[in-house]
């Protein structure tokens, strides 16, 4: 289990040169092997904009475009809270979509990442996961969320270079 990191990490998260960067530490601090960011685009889908790992080529296409409520990363948006899944192989909760088996990932969790005006706008979702089955902690959950918050403004700002925004 990890300690929740220090208010100065998360403003230095917020710092980050972009969103790949970003999602970099967010990886390492998780300890997790893989990790997504996805901004929901104005078509309403998810687009991934940010990867650590390797997906195989089925995944990869899967992920990079998403529907609200498909999948981890669109339920988390859908539900506006976490999404957590202890082993993703084995798991019967109806949530796993056959895609996230492919990855050979276990433990995972998928958290919206809130901004905007208000800070109650779901911007994109933020996700990670281990090789390995993974209970994550409330302190995991809610450092997650808040890793979610700091990204938001980097979500936003890649609209400015995405031509797909």
């Amino acid at each position: 289990m990890m300690n929740a990191p220090s208010p100065l990490w998360l403003a230095e998260l917020c710092k980050s040169p972009n969103s790949q960067a970003a999602l970099e530490s967010i990886v390492q601090l998780f300890t997790a092997n893989t990790g997504t960011l996805h901004r929901i685009g104005p078509d309403g889908l998810l687009h991934l904009i940010a990867i650590v790992g390797n997906f195989p080529p089925p995944v990869m296409d899967a992920i990079r475009k998403i529907e609200v409520g498909k999948g981890l990363a669109g339920l988390a948006a859908e539900r506006r809270g976490p999404v957590t899944v202890c082993n993703l192989q084995t798991d019967s909760s109806g949530d796993v979509r056959p895609g996230a088996r492919a990855t050979g990932m276990e433990g995972a969790i998928t958290v919206p990442c809130f901004g905007g005006a208000g800070g109650g706008e779901i911007i994109g979702v933020l996700g990670v996961a281990t090789f390995a089955p993974r209970e994550y902690s409330p302190v995991e959950t809610v450092t997650l969320l808040e890793c979610g918050r700091a990204v938001a403004a980097l979500l936003a700002a890649s609209t400015q270079n995405d031509p797909t925004a």
